[in-house]
């Protein structure tokens, strides 16, 4: 996906990371996941998208940032953003009746670059974020 020409005018926030989620959807495709379901809501919080990888569900959370000048993509991730992502992922598997026991994983793609120009994105896909 090529996000030229994308914007003109005002960029509103939620036409760029529908985009962004897209991007990063792409890109962990073109490297062997498997799509399973995109933008799970729940009220304690919400998955940008999860995927399969091998025998692991894997929940993913996108950001996407122009510049590191207010501090990097993945730094934007707080402690309380955590805790939604991990209460959703919950709900999804208890409510697709899965097991207690599925492997499952958090990862984030941190993508940062010029909204009208993919071609100088940096994309850090970091995998086991949420390790602690």
């Amino acid at each position: 996906m090529d996000f030229n020409d994308r914007h003109s005018g005002k960029e509103t926030s939620s036409k760029i990371g529908a985009e962004a989620e897209q991007f990063a959807h792409d890109h962990l495709l073109a490297n062997g996941l498997i799509p399973v379901n995109r933008n799970f809501n729940t009220r304690r919080g919400e998955i940008d998208i999860i995927m399969q990888d091998k025998e692991q569900l894997v929940f993913v959370e996108v950001r996407f940032r122009q510049s590191n000048r207010f501090g990097s993509a993945e730094e934007s991730i707080t402690q309380q953003k955590r805790k939604k992502i991990k209460a959703a992922a919950a709900i999804y598997i208890q409510s697709h009746k899965m097991s207690n026991n599925t492997q499952a994983r958090f990862d984030v793609v941190a993508l940062t670059g010029d909204s009208r120009s993919s071609s100088q994105f940096s994309v850090n896909w970091i995998k086991n974020i949420f390790i602690e």
